[in-house]
């Protein structure tokens, strides 16, 4: 029998060649409902009796005779994740620390992000009936419908990986499903990323001050840029005393900390109701008693009582947003506000400088990997334009200017 918890079972599942992948994918369709049918005449299923009952329908194949071994194994495994498992014949990749993004576009073709890269692997479902199956089964399980009428699902599994799912009615190659998986591994801390060159020592030494002293921050940058590593990082020299909110549209943060709230977004349900937002979470959490508010993302009218928190005691909160520069994260910050509020930009400007005080830009290498690009300080608004003071980039290092505005760093650092 093949030991699916072993140890070296799941080594062999993260390092099995294509070859085997495509073997294991390629499972008659015809087997999965015939197995079932095997399943539901007994009772008190484990997973070694699954193992078995698979076993044994497989070896009764005629066309098992004429099948090399090697492949007739990775066939049994396949079956196993399929029906036992959260992700099917996704779950090796899950089950890979290396990997951080599945991205599946439609039956065959699946390709990871490992250790920065993307890759194909050779992995295929056997048919789109299967791969809507997943898709389908993946959103029940956190208590959302996918059909025709709402194509479009975004959840969080139970294992904290966050999942996006397209339906074939409006994705053109078939059903789109993609992962982004949170391996369980120890919390990154400023000396690991120090090492990995994503910031220089003295940077980082700036922006530990910077955090302790309760300096408001965003975090800018692109998709997969390492936004939420970086936040994640700068969470950890926050003072063990102090009260935080952690406010996510899905949750993705792993911030460890005594005295924290956790709150999540809730979709509407089939009824259309229930749904709360992000506006909702944040307008709620002043009534929190936060020292400090953190948003893992401004992307909508949150933006208006996150600067509001800012502007009014909640000293050290921080966020993260998505742009390609520090000076674009001002835009798109302005961007976000006007649609939610009707006031004029001039006063938009003033709020926004007034209650953030450093944005931190982070970039995505050729290779792969993450680095802070640049820190600058805001230095309020003159001639219409919010001023920036910037602290650091990563082709000159700290660039020489000091910090015009050090209350904070006075009374806190």
């Amino acid at each position: 029998m093949i030991d699916l918890h072993s140890g070296k079972a799941r080594s062999e599942h993260r390092n099995n060649d294509r070859s085997e992948h495509q073997a294991a994918a390629n499972a008659p369709s015809s087997y999965l409902p015939r197995i079932r049918e095997l399943m539901n005449r007994q009772d008190d299923l484990t997973d070694s009796i699954v193992l078995s009952i698979i076993e044994d329908f497989v070896f009764r194949q005629p066309e098992t005779a004429s099948r090399p071994t090697y492949d007739s194994r990775a066939l049994i495994s396949s079956l196993f994740l399929t029906l036992r498992r959260e992700l099917g014949i996704l779950q090796p990749l899950a089950d890979d620390p290396q990997i951080t993004e599945i991205m599946v576009n439609g039956p065959e073709n699946i390709f990871v992000e490992r250790n920065g890269q993307i890759e194909k692997t050779g992995l295929a479902f056997d048919s789109r009936e299967e791969l809507e199956e997943l898709i389908r089964r993946l959103a029940g399980r956190v208590h959302r419908e996918i059909n025709e009428l709402n194509p479009i699902v975004d959840a969080r599994l139970s294992d904290g990986s966050r999942v996006n799912a397209v339906m074939s009615s409006v994705a053109l190659d078939g059903p789109s499903l993609t992962i982004r998986t949170f391996p369980e591994t120890r919390p990154l801390e400023m000396s690991d990323l120090i090492a990995s060159g994503s910031i220089a020592p003295e940077a980082a030494r700036l922006m530990q001050r910077l955090v302790r002293s309760r300096y408001n921050c965003i975090i800018s940058g692109g998709t997969s840029s390492g936004k939420t590593t970086f936040l994640n990082v700068l969470s950890r020299c926050i003072p063990s005393h102090e009260r935080l909110v952690v406010i996510e549209d899905s949750a993705e943060l792993r911030i460890d900390h005594e005295n924290i709230v956790r709150l999540e977004c809730r979709s509407a349900n089939v009824s259309g109701k229930g749904a709360v937002d992000m506006s909702q979470l944040v307008r709620n959490s002043l009534r929190m008693r936060p020292d400090r508010i953190i948003v893992g993302e401004v992307r909508g009218g949150e933006v208006v009582h996150m600067l509001q928190a800012m502007n009014t005691g909640h000293d050290g909160s921080m966020s993260t947003g998505h742009a390609n520069s520090a000076p674009g994260m001002l835009k798109r910050l302005e961007a976000m506000f006007l649609e939610s509020s009707d006031i004029p930009v001039d006063a938009i400007r003033s709020q926004i400088a007034e209650g953030i005080d450093i944005i931190v830009h982070m970039g995505r290498q050729k290779d792969g990997s993450r680095r802070v690009m640049e820190i600058a300080e805001l230095d309020g608004v003159a001639g219409g334009e919010i001023r920036m003071n910037p602290l650091y980039n990563c082709r000159e290092g700290l660039t020489g200017n000091t910090l015009i505005h050090k209350e904070k760093l006075e009374v806190w650092g």
